[in-house]
């Protein structure tokens, strides 16, 4: 069940990047809105906690178990379309324990749920050397589209077309032809198209209207700008900042931040924090360490001792990666308004706890190799 190791062994690479990413998510929070400061510490004690255990915990033992986390995943998604709390037109979270009970919101869970559950499967396949047949499309398709169909009703857009992206990928990495990816695109790209007109048609029951309108306020910004202007406001708030920026915790009705411009900007716009109070260096220096914190994952992937170990290193990689880039470009306004957090950085304790799940799961798969 657990697995012996020697310090030395012990990726404490990956373990420091990780602490100085939530670490720095704590201070940018704290200025951001310092009410969910200690919650967020709190969020980062029992994340840590939760990723050192895990590390010495063998993912052999936690992948016997994938079927099992599927179903409990499919449950809670279940769970919050029947019981859950609706916030911001998005019934996302469960709340347990009354109203001032614990809340955490199961699709970031599902993530890393999802990526043990696909990753396993497919070593199967890959290991067979059947990953181009009908049945190991099909038992990749089923099980995938049932978890987002639950995600997308919530309505959750971003995960989804997270989680989606994530899975694609693993799939691609495992080994899948291109003969079958050349067929799939020649399916999606007229989709898409079809997509994108179906949901400016007045009665269309695709999407929300807000999440038509921000849409469209990306591709028509001249119409729908004025609007909706968190992006544009976050973009001022990010150009503010210069190079070096305004410094921590300014307050000052010159700030965007401080004028209330923008919205939550503890979670999905954190980056407009980043932006104006630590300017274009704090930035980078940011972007550079989740970049790290992903090239370590994927190293530890190449070097894994086996398929399922690739692929669940890989996933918890491209997720972290995935999930960065839509966080940022829509900070920045290089993608729709879509709200999704920052990894380690943004404020929400289901967020961070998900993700030190699969770092610890990442952080044995390591360890794993390291004997061998």
């Amino acid at each position: 069940m657990f697995t012996k190791f020697s310090l030395k062994d012990y990726n404490f690479k990956l373990l420091f990047l990780v602490i100085t990413a939530i670490t720095i998510g704590i201070v940018v929070i704290n200025s951001a809105d310092s009410s969910f400061t200690v919650r967020q510490i709190v969020g980062a004690v029992l994340g840590l906690f939760v990723m050192i255990f895990i590390s010495v915990l063998n993912y052999d033992f936690v992948c016997k178990f994938s079927n099992v986390l599927y179903i409990i995943n499919i449950i809670i998604l279940l769970m919050v379309l029947l019981f859950g709390v609706t916030v911001n037109y998005a019934k996302r979270w469960i709340v347990i324990g009354g109203e001032n009970g614990i809340q955490f919101q199961p699709s970031e869970f599902s993530k890393i749920f999802m990526i043990i559950f696909i990753g396993t499967l497919l070593a199967r396949y890959k290991d067979n050397d059947s990953i181009n047949t009908f049945k190991c499309i099909i038992s990749f398709i089923v099980p995938v589209a049932i978890c987002l169909m639950l995600i997308v009703l919530e309505p959750d857009l971003s995960t989804t077309i997270c989680l989606t992206l994530v899975l694609v990928t693993m799939l691609y990495i495992s080994g899948l032809s291109y003969k079958i990816i050349g067929i799939a695109l020649l399916i999606f790209i007229p989709l898409a198209g079809s997509f994108l007109w179906y949901i400016q048609l007045p009665n269309q029951s695709l999407l929300q209207d807000y999440q038509v309108r921000r849409i469209m306020q990306f591709i028509y910004p001249s119409h729908y700008g004025t609007e909706y202007s968190q992006q544009n406001n976050s973009i001022m708030a990010i150009g503010s900042g210069q190079l070096t920026g305004k410094g921590l915790n300014t307050s000052t009705i010159a700030t965007v931040k401080d004028a209330n411009f923008i919205s939550e900007q503890q979670t999905d716009f954190i980056f407009s924090v980043i932006g104006e109070e630590l300017g274009f260096i704090g930035s980078v220096i940011i972007i550079a360490i989740i970049l790290l914190i992903v090239l370590q994952c994927i190293k530890i992937a190449r070097c894994a001792k086996d398929t399922k170990g690739m692929l669940i290193a890989s996933g918890v990689g491209v997720l972290i990666a995935y999930q960065s880039f839509i966080n940022i470009s829509v900070a920045t306004g290089v993608l729709p308004n879509t709200g999704i957090p920052l990894p380690f950085i943004s404020y929400g304790l289901s967020s961070l706890i998900s993700i030190s799940v699969g770092i610890g799961i990442v952080l044995n798969i390591s360890l794993q190799r390291s004997r061998y």
